[in-house]
């Protein structure tokens, strides 16, 4: 079977943020489709989207409703492989990637039949060391990334350490950003795709367990590289922070739950640690630091 790739893009009441990305993508002769799904904005989006069925190989589709990131990018994965895509690359509107890196990262899935998985390093101005490629992590390393003060005293123990991606071109990894990366179509969805149980975060590491326990592998390529404007658009729509954090606590209880097993006790010691972070929240809200 010849390869066929094509993108889906999630837009939900950000359609300026997403046309730009399908215009700047459009002549990409690597894509033979991309795919918008519209999920279930609230705002004028599905309209303003509709302007981009003058480029041939756009497609936009509305999902019935907003059932969250995995549920949105489900539905365009699915609708890609009917049509024929053995690669989807998912994206998030606010990114930038350049033709070359898709071709990079099809190549890796050409000689490796293990990789479900592929993406680059990842620019992000707000996080220059942000690493795109992280361990699986265990139930006290989960807790101990969520919170402010312990990402910043253990984060180089829960991550890999730099010698890891020290003179390699592409490294093995447990789970990578889900603001771009590119899967084999097939083996995401034997994986089970996302989680539709959870509506925002940890969707990362919930694929990344899923394709390991199918038999597949994630990719991190270290000699190419995409642009994020980091969470644009989650931010337009959970402006509020706490807001934000609570729907986190919310997901990360149920991947506990649901793929690390953990017992009763576990769970009220997350519960008083997730008390923790919104404590520290608000104290560095009331002294205007950043967290």
């Amino acid at each position: 079977m010849s390869t066929r790739l094509s993108c889906v893009i999630l837009n939900y009441n950000d359609a300026e943020t997403t046309e730009k990305l399908v215009r700047q993508i459009a002549d990409y002769e690597v894509l033979h489709q991309i795919i918008v799904v519209d999920n279930a904005s609230t705002d004028d989006s599905l309209e303003q989207l509709g302007k981009l069925k003058e480029i041939k190989k756009i497609r936009v589709i509305a999902a019935d409703r907003n059932g969250g990131y995995g549920s949105g990018n489900n539905l365009g994965v699915r609708y890609d492989a009917d049509q024929g895509a053995t690669h989807v690359l998912i994206a998030n509107p606010d990114v930038v990637f350049s033709e070359q890196s898709l071709k990079a990262m099809l190549a890796v899935f050409a000689r490796h039949p293990e990789v479900g998985i592929v993406t680059t390093r990842i620019h992000d101005a707000r996080f220059p060391d942000l690493k795109n490629g992280w361990p699986l992590r265990s139930f006290t390393r989960e807790l101990l990334s969520m919170g402010p003060m312990s990402r910043r005293l253990f984060g180089r123990t829960f991550d890999y350490p730099d010698s890891y991606f020290a003179g390699r071109s592409a490294v093995y990894v447990g789970a990578v950003h889900g603001s771009m990366l590119m899967v084999d179509s097939e083996k995401f969805l034997e994986a089970g795709g996302y989680d539709e149980g959870i509506f925002l975060y940890e969707e990362e590491q919930i694929l990344g367990r899923r394709m390991q326990n199918a038999g597949y592998r994630s990719v991190l390529l270290l000699n190419q590289h995409y642009d994020h404007e980091h969470s644009a658009s989650i931010s337009k729509s959970f402006s509020d922070a706490m807001k934000r954090q609570k729907l986190r606590e919310e997901s990360t209880l149920y991947y506990m739950k649901h793929y690390l097993h953990i017992n009763p006790l576990q769970e009220q010691i997350a519960k008083l640690w997730f008390a923790g972070i919104r404590m520290e929240m608000r104290a560095a809200k009331l002294v205007g630091m950043k967290i």
